[in-house]
């Protein structure tokens, strides 16, 4: 009980303080709220005070990026259809708003350059990389003619090749490799931090983003930072959590609510 006390006295005094330490990451844009992986949705990640906004990217069949999530069109029309298989035209002829409301009815699938405008000075763009390592060269391409400054973006991947790719031909923008937290199928063995941090350190990737369902604590955060590397958490939409991880000492958390998880966190139990 003495240690649980101690535990909130610690948060109610130093939560602010620790907040300003970490980033808050915008989930496919304020996507609790708009449409997700759209511009409106960007957009009011920055208006929700986010310090960075996160979006998925796939290459579509005439070699163009679409900033999407889903690997097909189940969600949003039919028949399905698998994105890779679609141009960039065709995409963008999806209504991804209308699920939202009547507000978004008629929302389309943004240009990734139309998002790149949109990161105001002092904040972040978080990509990730949906597919294989084929997209490379256009993604590279855009983000280099998108002016913003290395610090102004990272990317992130579940696929290791293309993350390593990506990192090989932007060497100077942060790559954190993703990763759940689920048994192997055949082992029923979760997975462990140590592979994660050997990969890190072989592919020069700056750090890790890992679903909150890992075991993350003081001593879990303190042996990523003792390999000099940051460590992100997705997708946190519970406050009592995000208290938790940021206690740990974790450097950013991705939410879908980024004005309400802030509030949240600054209030006092």
């Amino acid at each position: 009980m003495k240690s649980l006390f101690r535990s909130c006295l610690f948060l109610t005094f130093l939560a602010p303080a620790l907040l300003q330490a970490v980033e808050i990451v915008a989930h496919r844009g304020a996507s609790h709220d708009a449409p997700e992986n759209t511009l409106a949705a960007m957009k009011l990640g920055w208006e929700q005070g986010a310090d960075a906004v996160e979006l998925d990217l796939w290459l579509s069949a005439d070699g163009k990026l679409a900033v999407f999530h889903d690997a097909d069109t189940k969600r949003f029309a039919e028949p399905v259809r698998k994105i890779k298989e679609m141009t960039l035209a065709e995409i963008q002829q999806l209504d991804v708003g209308a699920f939202k409301g009547a507000p978004f009815n008629g929302v389309r699938v943004p240009a990734l350059e139309s998002i790149l405008a949109t990161v105001p000075a002092g904040k972040r763009v978080v990509l990730e990389l949906k597919d294989d390592p084929e997209l490379i060269p256009e993604f590279v391409r855009i983000v280099k003619a998108s002016g913003l400054k290395s610090q102004q973006m990272c990317v992130i991947s579940f696929k290791e090749a293309t993350l390593r790719d990506s990192k090989k031909a932007l060497p100077e923008v942060p790559h954190y490799f993703l990763k759940g937290y689920k048994a192997d199928a055949k082992t029923g063995e979760l997975p462990q931090l140590e592979p994660l941090l050997a990969l890190c350190r072989d592919a020069k990737f700056e750090g890790l983003n890992l679903h909150f369902d890992w075991p993350v604590t003081p001593e879990f955060t303190a042996r990523v930072k003792a390999q000099n590397l940051k460590l992100l958490i997705w997708t946190v939409d519970d406050a009592a959590v995000a208290r938790r991880l940021i206690a740990a000492g974790v450097d950013a958390i991705t939410t879908n609510r980024p004005a309400w998880l802030r509030e949240q966190i600054q209030k006092e139990d």
